[in-house]
């Protein structure tokens, strides 16, 4: 039986629901290289789940040579090296170099994690140019104070969720955010970037490392200013074939070219803006819309390229989708919530999934860490999804005890 090496960091319903049932589907032998052993033996440890990993080994998965240690102490030569972490792209590719395996290439995946490495490659390139700077403390801070644009964002170096991304609008609010984060943490690297005014977009692609195939986008809608909170996604970008084609002209540019890309970008008025990359699949709960949207096997398709497959020609369903978040506002202990439900009338799939339990202690983050619950649709009548999603969210409560 093939293995599939799968490096993770924490539990995550993309793996432990989307790809290791897509890898049993494929007849392949899961194991599961993780910092966090304990934990994934302990999800793991529980009757009813769709599968299970044939083996959890506990390693330093963020360093390389940790895991190539780990992998030929088996004696076993892997099938496939895999990762859908934001943290661990580089290294996973790293790995699967080292054997020979398909793969993408480490700095690209580096590149696309470290957002400043991402702005100065573009910039090395003549492509999407956009002004930033990194600063570790008020000492560097001060350095870039006289050239930095109002508005700006501020966000971390190699940040997910949205987490510490906020709008400074003067000299005042940037040196206050800067210092509340680094008053947790001194020397985190923050990165600065011009802000971007304009809706918020995203492309799904797949590669093989020689086509890339464009699956589509959705349109994002984000919290007020000066947090940017992901509250709902409606798939169908709505864009002229034009200015799709300027992003993946972008993305490819920039090396894009294996395996699932998910990637933001604003439509300014003058024109698609790249906001970041994220080298693997689409997150929050998205890769299960789109698979369900699309019609495709979207996780067996993904871990199919790893084993060295070509992408195939996929047939996309014109399906309508739409996910909404829904956040706590307040810190405290959650005493009531809505439990879990599908519902299916008129066409329509409608499910909702609760993030959070009772009892759980709540700590508002203002990121998309604060999610409690998330409701997801498809159905071939964007507007009666609409509506339907509309009259199902109105229907949920959530109570948060101070």
């Amino acid at each position: 039986m093939q293995e599939l090496i799968i490096l993770g960091h924490v539990p995550t319903d993309s793996v432990n629901d989307g790809f290791i049932p897509a890898a049993q589907q494929l007849g392949l032998s899961v194991v599961l290289l993780t910092d966090h052993a304990e934990a994934h033996r302990q999800y793991f440890n529980q009757d009813g789940l769709a599968a299970y990993p044939t083996e959890i080994i506990a390693c330093d998965v963020f360093n390389p040579l940790a895991v190539i240690g780990a992998l030929t102490s088996r004696k076993r030569r892997p099938s496939a090296v895999f990762s859908n972490s934001d943290h661990l792209q580089a290294s996973t590719a790293i790995v699967a170099d080292y054997f020979d395996l398909p793969r993408k290439d480490w700095r690209v995946a580096y590149r696309a994690k470290n957002k400043a490495e991402m702005r100065a490659e573009l910039q090395a390139r003549g492509v999407d140019v956009l002004w930033h700077a990194v600063v570790c403390d008020p000492a560097s801070l001060a350095q870039v104070a006289a050239e930095t644009p109002f508005p700006c964002i501020v966000k971390p170096r190699e940040g997910v969720a949205s987490q510490q991304v906020t709008l400074s609008r003067n000299a005042a609010e940037l040196e206050a955010q800067c210092a509340a984060v680094w008053a947790e943490e001194p020397g985190f690297p923050l990165l600065l970037e011009e802000y971007i005014d304009g809706p918020l977009y995203t492309l799904e692609t797949l590669g093989d490392g020689r086509q890339l195939t464009v699956l589509g986008g959705f349109q994002v809608t984000l919290s007020p200013p000066p947090y940017f909170v992901e509250l709902q996604a409606s798939w169908g970008t709505g864009l002229a074939p034009e200015e799709e084609a300027a992003v993946v002209e972008t993305i490819r540019r920039f090396g894009i070219g294996f395996g699932a890309c998910h990637t933001e970008f604003v439509m300014s008025a003058k024109g698609p803006r790249l906001i970041e990359i994220n080298y693997r699949n689409i997150g929050d709960y998205r890769e299960f819309l789109l698979q369900d949207t699309l019609g495709i096997p979207l996780f067996e398709t993904v871990l199919r390229l790893y084993l060295g497959q070509s992408l195939p020609s996929l047939t996309l369903a014109p399906n309508a989708a739409l996910i909404r978040y829904f956040t706590a506002h307040s810190a405290g202990d959650l005493a009531d919530a809505p439990e879990a439900f599908v519902e299916r009338a008129d066409g329509l799939n409608v499910s909702y999934k609760p993030l959070r339990k009772v009892g759980e202690v709540i700590n508002v983050t203002n990121s998309n860490k604060d999610y409690v619950g998330v409701l997801r649709g498809t159905g071939s009548d964007a507007g009666l999804l609409a509506r339907e999603m509309d009259r199902i969210g109105r229907s949920l409560t959530w109570r948060i005890a101070a």
